[in-house]
């Protein structure tokens, strides 16, 4: 059928106008480049969000989270594609039995989706008293009606607007009026308020954004742009502001590449679970530095904001070596016929008037495990330049990734990695496991970024003797990988390995058993002494800086 004249010559003005509006606006071009469709499942991504205002206890007020993939990945959220958005951890700064933390973020929205998609249903579960995070703005960009229909308009201004018709998506054919990013902010911080709670402007994540020189050029890519105006809005409506991008991003310009890279996963936005871990402690931090008397309440019910450590107590002009590994390090190291980890003599070895030494091994751990229980974090925040770190593993490095004590890694030495589904009693948790020359690789370069030297100590040898002459050498897999490691990144190596086999191969079967005690792997006093001589002759062979504080 065809229309009347005058209706279709209204069609046509009212899309002359638009159009018109539309290029009075610049929009922000697409340049994420990434696969994230969250907003495309949202049918299955809401089961696994929660309901507003449903993890309240009694009276206690909610720390509401809205934003993007960068606050919360996928469409289930957990991981599974090795990427982690910081709200995923935030909670760990909050004491539970006073204020709970719920994650509505959702991947593939912006400021303005969110808004329209989103924030009704969050509203619904917000009470006078709670607190609400926006941190949106990593995907205001593309065209304003059609593909995703995100984009908002630029800048804070309160009265740019403009009306389109969408071409795509569930709500095609029906008008929308877009406003500017600022816009959107108030919109939130307004009806945040309206509800009695208390609202915080949070600038975006970085991003990774390192070209092929290695540079960082995209670091504080959102610096004068949407960190600004979330900013000039802050300051406009009086509302706490925590510069997320600037925290995060000073401590990424402390990193090598190599390790920067690393906080990333798959692509230059989406985290992996340290830039996550690392995102969310920034969070944590802003709010605790912030003085605006708005966030008082909430600064008062943090926990875990101090940096964890390992306790160690310096002398004035003394350095530390930190002495890290497994059971072979540290065992019970209390009765004289029981097991014994070398790092327990290390008073043997290390001149007390000269250097402190503090033994941060724990039995049954991986360099995975070590590093994932929070053990290494530990080490590294105590770390201070001209310290020292003495660093073993090997023993529980072997097995499956996802089974058992979920202490296996790949074999080698590549920078590689895979999304192991880890089953616990208790719950199902993705992890990315990497290969055992990485974990080695990340210690190292954590040591010297805090100035402090690394140095590899290769395993303990068992006490197995395949040919009845000569105990076991593992130089073709663990050996090898140290070798390579060291070689790959100049740090020392002390070959434990070899000294101590070198030692028990002139003794004899016979007489290494007395070295050794419940199995071939655990060392009796007497071989933990022997360990930790043979620590003390290798640093000698090798000339090694930490050489000079020993006895």
């Amino acid at each position: 059928m065809r229309l009347p004249l005058i209706v279709t010559a209204l069609l046509l003005a009212a899309a002359t106008t638009a159009a018109s509006a539309q290029n009075r606006f610049e929009g922000v071009a697409d340049e994420n480049h990434v696969v994230d469709l969250t907003l495309d499942s949202l049918e299955k991504a809401n089961t696994m969000r929660p309901e507003a205002g449903s993890s309240r206890k009694g009276t206690n007020p909610v720390l509401f989270l809205v934003g993007n993939s960068t606050m919360r990945t996928g469409t289930m959220g957990n991981g599974d594609n090795g990427q982690w958005g910081w709200g995923y951890f935030a909670h760990h700064y909050f004491d539970p039995e006073r204020i709970t933390v719920e994650n509505h973020a959702l991947g593939g929205t912006s400021s303005r989706t969110f808004y329209t998609r989103l924030w009704p249903g969050v509203k619904k579960g917000i009470r006078p008293g709670d607190y609400v995070i926006i941190e949106l703005g990593h995907n205001d960009n593309g065209p304003f009606d059609s593909g995703r229909c995100r984009a908002t308009i630029k800048g804070i201004s309160p009265t740019d607007s403009l009306t389109v018709t969408l071409k795509e998506g569930p709500s095609q054919g029906q008008q929308e009026t877009v406003y500017t990013y600022g816009e959107y902010l108030r919109r939130y911080v307004r009806e945040t308020r309206a509800l009695g709670a208390h609202p915080i402007l949070f600038s975006l994540t970085p991003r990774h954004g390192a070209n092929d020189s290695g540079m960082r050029p995209n670091i504080r890519q959102y610096r004068t742009t949407f960190d600004l105006w979330a900013r000039q809005v802050a300051e406009e409506m009086n509302v706490p502001f925590v510069d997320l991008s600037d925290i995060s991003a000073t401590k990424y310009g402390r990193m090598s590449e190599w390790k920067f890279k690393h906080h990333f996963y798959l692509d230059n936005i989406h985290t992996s679970k340290f830039g996550a871990e690392l995102n969310a402690r920034s969070a944590a931090e802003g709010i605790a530095a912030s003085t605006h008397p708005e966030l008082q309440p909430l600064r008062a019910m943090q926990v875990n904001v101090a940096l964890p450590t390992t306790g160690v107590r310096r002398e004035e002009g003394k350095p530390v070596v930190f002495i890290t590994g497994d059971s072979t390090v540290k065992n019970a190291d209390k009765d004289s016929t029981g097991m014994w980890g070398w790092g327990s003599q290390a008073g043997l070895v290390f001149d007390a008037d000269k250097i402190t030494w503090v033994n941060c091994a724990q039995a049954g751990r991986s360099s995975r495990t070590y590093l994932k229980e929070g053990r290494w974090d530990k080490v590294y925040n105590d770390l201070r330049p001209g310290d020292f770190v003495l660093i073993q593993f090997g023993h529980n490095n072997i097995g499956e990734l996802h089974k058992g004590k979920h202490r296996g890694e790949i074999p080698g030495t590549r920078d590689t990695s895979c999304v192991s589904r880890v089953e616990t009693e208790k719950e199902h948790i993705n992890e990315v496991v990497y290969s055992f020359g990485w974990y080695l690789k990340k210690f190292i370069d954590d040591c010297r970024e805090k100035g402090a030297t690394p140095i590899l100590v290769s395993l303990t040898p068992r006490n197995e003797w395949p040919d009845g002459k000569h105990i076991e050498r593992r130089n073709d897999s663990f050996g090898k990988w140290y070798r390579e490691v060291a070689a790959a990144t100049g740090c020392e190596l002390l070959d434990l390995h070899n000294i101590t086999a070198d030692a028990l191969d002139a003794l004899g079967p016979e007489a290494a058993k007395a070295y050794y005690n419940n199995d071939h792997t655990h060392t009796s006093l007497a071989g933990a002494r022997l360990n930790a001589q043979g620590i003390a002759e290798g640093l000698r062979r090798n000339n090694s800086p930490l050489a000079p504080y020993l006895k």
